[in-house]
């Protein structure tokens, strides 16, 4: 092509595409005029700006002063690379008063009129990237005065010292910020559910707005009620001595209702005023949190909008002018949602509108968040938080349900209710034919109620063990398949807990998006003894923080790792009403197979979001221009097959008007070789408007769900024991590896020598290498695991450790409690001798002793305080006429035998 053509083509780009783009940013484009002075051409993108290394196609000026060069190309030209010409021309401005490293214009861009390219070129670090607008005259004013490297100074020049951070926090804030300073504008922290990201992202906030980084803050989250307890995080942290956030730095919020907040907040949400959106100012500094679905409403409108889970869209919410600089930074907080192509892509587009620092949180890191935020720049795993103490683990029940394994098989002439989902009306009816119900179906097309309340059963029953150990009932949070009206397995599940649990209707309570007042509840839920029980079924998959939570009970079959992994999430935070919370349960309903499903991920997701569906018109358009024709062929043939299943009777008739007998089937199956055939013809009738119209709105056959009262599920449930690899075993395997482990390295660990053959040698360092030998295995032989699987296997609670390895030596050893080992080696010991009343004061000490720790020696009596206070070692050892060395080791060996 010519260079006249070329330039012709790269003029027209400007004037159809560029033009309206740099007007819609607030410049007035106008031609060069080389007798009037620059400062005559404040706010204008003057066309055609000369330089030493030729003319500019836009020079952006303010005031007097040339602050960006735009370079157009034609419309099939990729702009990113038009860069480096951007470069050449910023560095032919010569009477410009800038010079960064040689280049004289700070802020260049490259466009073709659809796709825009923009580098800020005064720092060699800083990366050029895509923005979805210029930037406006007042933006580029603001960023040239902005001094970000003294600011960066600042910020790493700070010290980090709140003292409600806990370490991994501050190595959270360390990994920020040097990555900040390494001018990185996209970043993903990677926290494990429950360490605190709201608090550690408040306190990178608070460092961030008082260092001068980044003054008007976005935080971004997909619910209200994140987007609520968000609110309470800034308003509740102390900034400073005696100074809450919100009372140094303005903090806004969407509108909330009333009941979103409790009677403990004892502040008004404010709400955003519209020219910090629409017209973002220098002096500006605040934090704004909101819902990406209202804030893709104020970018785009209504019509994109979409619903996330339980979550309800904003009615006031409008669409507004808001520039690409309105936010320094935006911290999109649970950035791992999105599980359809359709969300993912909205959630890009609203973050990509604005030209800013990014940093994505997420406890599941997905490929498409990691994509889009580019780097994880710091890491903080649930099982690392478990080992440092700041989460719980959990352990598992498995709970077999015949129906959930293989389905509903029911027999001809069984009595069901039909429900029909539209209108909700029931009728009882006798089936004329037998049916089956894969489990897909169930509770989709078809549920049992028997197997259901069987199921709650087996919770209950374990719930009333664990309110008889610990004194309480365990919160209890279900994940029910659906609500969805007249055949909502969530209203099931809260009707039939109710009756089981028997202890009123406010004492179980269903949240989804379908309850009045739902925050509300989850506030009660997390603050109140009532509701003990919740049935859920994405409202409380992520973010909402439930610290005593101590029941998870999955009913509802998950395929996603991310949403999995979030929902396992609700229950890892350690207590707060509860301290002495160690651990969370999980309730498999699918006979272990859901967790074992997802064992072998690993840490960062690969599952791409679910694929949004094209509509059959775009599937048309494809095959009529030639766009991978046989493969949108063979798309278009599986979607009017799957019409022709889902269609009413009636239909046919309609569809006459279009293809021979309206058999949609066969015309699917015809289709192929009539494009073949007769391409042109077939498309014409593809392509009408009238079929395209009947093949979306087509009236579908009458749905009907089916309550088999009749048919009963068989429900069994045993604990299941975790190692350290977080692999799942039935008790009898566990204590058969053990029992394994015991006999095949007796030379590898001496206390398994000393307890078999030389008990006069136990000791507490008999005991500490012990213990920490077989924790250490990758079966994870801890002893709180060992004694789970004693007392499921052997129906003996708080066996010894001694015990234990005892019997796997020696099937015939019989199994103690440290109680009764502790008491059997004081009547070997202490047996027909006659002691003073302090020595059987200092025995029942030593007893107390050994019953928590099965050794002793004379380091316990010289260091621990239930012993030193009383005189401790010199003491004890002068009533006993200085034989208590002998004496110790008599106990040990007796312990040990």
């Amino acid at each position: 092509m010519s260079d006249k053509v070329t330039k012709h083509s790269e003029y027209l780009t400007r004037k159809k595409y560029i033009d309206s783009k740099l007007r819609s940013a607030e410049w007035s484009v106008v031609p060069y005029d080389s007798s009037q002075p620059l400062s005559e051409f404040h706010r204008r993108a003057i066309e055609e700006y000369p330089t030493e290394n030729g003319p500019a196609d836009y020079a952006l000026c303010v005031g007097s002063q040339v602050l960006g060069i735009v370079e157009a190309k034609k419309l099939n030209l990729g702009p990113q690379e038009v860069l480096i010409q951007a470069e050449r021309y910023s560095k032919g401005v010569l009477e410009s008063p800038f010079n960064f490293r040689g280049f004289r214009v700070p802020f260049l861009y490259s466009t073709n009129g659809e796709v825009i390219w923009h580098h800020d070129i005064r720092h060699e670090l800083t990366r050029s990237h895509q923005i979805a607008q210029f930037h406006t005259p007042e933006a580029l004013l603001e960023r040239l005065e902005r001094d970000r490297d003294l600011a960066l100074e600042r910020l790493i020049n700070t010290p980090n010292e709140h003292s409600w951070l806990r370490p991994y926090q501050r190595e959270a804030n360390e990994a920020v910020e040097k990555a900040l300073a390494q001018h990185k504008h996209q970043m993903l922290l990677a926290m494990a559910t429950g360490t605190g990201k709201t608090f550690t992202m408040v306190n990178q906030t608070y460092r961030l707005m008082k260092s001068g980084v980044a003054k008007r803050i976005l935080f971004l989250v997909d619910r209200r009620a994140l987007a609520a307890q968000a609110v309470r995080a800034y308003a509740s942290f102390n900034a400073e001595p005696g100074l809450k956030f919100n009372k140094i730095y303005e903090v806004y919020s969407q509108r909330f209702q009333k009941e979103d907040f409790g009677e403990e907040d004892k502040f008004d949400p404010r709400l955003l005023p519209k020219g910090y959106l629409k017209n973002p100012q220098p002096g500006h500094a605040f934090v704004y949190v909101s819902t990406i679905q209202r804030m893709t409403t104020n970018l785009f409108g209504r019509d994109i909008i979409f619903e996330v889970g339980d979550e309800v869209i904003d009615e006031d919410a409008e669409k507004e002018d808001i520039p690409i600089h309105a936010f320094d930074l935006i911290i999109a907080d649970e950035c791992h949602r999105g599980y359809t192509a359709s969300e993912v892509a909205i959630w890009r587009r609203t973050l990509e509108h604005f030209d800013a620092i990014k940093i994505g949180l997420t406890a599941t890191p997905a490929a498409h968040t990691t994509t889009f935020f580019k780097e994880i720049v710091y890491r903080y795993e649930y099982e690392r938080a478990v080992r440092e103490g700041f989460l719980v683990d959990y352990d598992v029940v498995s709970i077999k349900s015949n129906v959930r394994l293989q389905g509903i098989f029911l027999e001809e002439g069984e009595q069901v209710e039909l429900v029909d989902p539209e209108s909700g009306s029931k009728q009882m009816d006798l089936l004329e034919d037998e049916r089956q119900f894969n489990t897909s179906e169930v509770e989709q097309k078809v549920t049992s109620p028997d197997s259901n309340r069987k199921i709650l059963e087996e919770v209950k029953r374990y719930a009333l063990e664990h309110e008889q150990e610990y004194g309480r009932f365990p919160k209890t949070l279900v994940f029910a398949v659906n609500d969805l009206p007249h055949m909502s397995h969530a209203d099931q599940l809260t009707d039939s807990a109710r009756d089981i649990f028997g202890r009123g209707d406010a004492f179980v309570r269903k949240i989804t998006g379908r309850v009045d007042r739902p925050l509300q509840t989850i506030r009660e839920f997390r603050n109140r003894s009532k509701p003990g029980v919740v049935i859920s079924v994405d409202m409380l998959t992520t973010g909402v923080d439930i610290p005593d939570l101590e029941y998870i009970v999955f009913l509802r079959p998950v395929k996603s790792r991310i949403l999995f992994e979030q929902m396992l999430g609700r229950g890892t935070r350690k207590g707060e009403t509860y301290p002495d919370k160690s651990h969370f349960v999980v309730f498999d309903c699918f006979d272990g197979t859901l967790l074992e499903y997802f064992r072998k991920a690993t840490g960062i997701t690969a599952e791409p979001p679910l694929r949004g569906l094209r509509t059959i018109q775009e599937i048309v358009e494809d095959i009529w221009r030639n766009r991978d024709r046989e493969y949108n062929i063979r798309c278009l043939v599986k979607r009017l097959q799957r019409i022709e299943k889902r269609m009413s009777a009636e239909v046919r008739e309609m569809f006459a008007a279009h293809i021979p007998q309206g058999d949609i089937g066969r015309f699917a199956s015809e289709l192929p070789q009539k494009l073949r055939e007769d391409f042109t013809g077939t498309m014409g009738l593809l392509r009408d408007k009238g079929f395209q119209d009947l093949l979306v709105l087509y009236p579908r056959a009458p749905r009907t769900f089916l309550v088999a009262y009749g048919y009963e599920d068989g429900v069994s449930s045993q604990w299941l024991v975790r190692d350290s690899a977080g692999q799942e075993h039935k008790p009898a395997d566990y204590l058969k590896a053990f029992e394994k482990f015991v006999r095949e390295n007796p030379e590898h660990i001496q206390a398994f020598e000393i307890l078999q053959n030389r008990p006069s040698q136990w000791s507490t360092d008999s005991l500490v290498e012990l213990q920490q030998k077989l924790s250490t295995t990758s079966q994870g032989f801890t002893s709180e695991n060992l004694q789970t699987a004693h007392k499921i296997h052997y129906q003996k609670a708080l066996v010894d450790i001694i015990s234990m390895v005892k019997h796997a030596a020696d099937n015939g050893s019989p199994l103690y409690t440290a109680e009764e080992r502790v008491e059997k080696a004081f009547e070997a010991v202490v047996t027909s001798q006659t002691f003073s009343e302090e020595q059987a004061k200092w025995l029942e000490r030593i007893k107390s002793h050994l019953k928590k720790n099965l050794s002793i020696d004379q380091n316990d009596l010289e260091t621990l305080p239930v012993f030193t206070r009383v005189g401790g070692w010199g003491r004890a050892n002068t009533v006993f006429q200085g034989h208590l060395s002998q004496l110790l080791h008599r106990f040990n060996e007796a312990i040990a035998a």
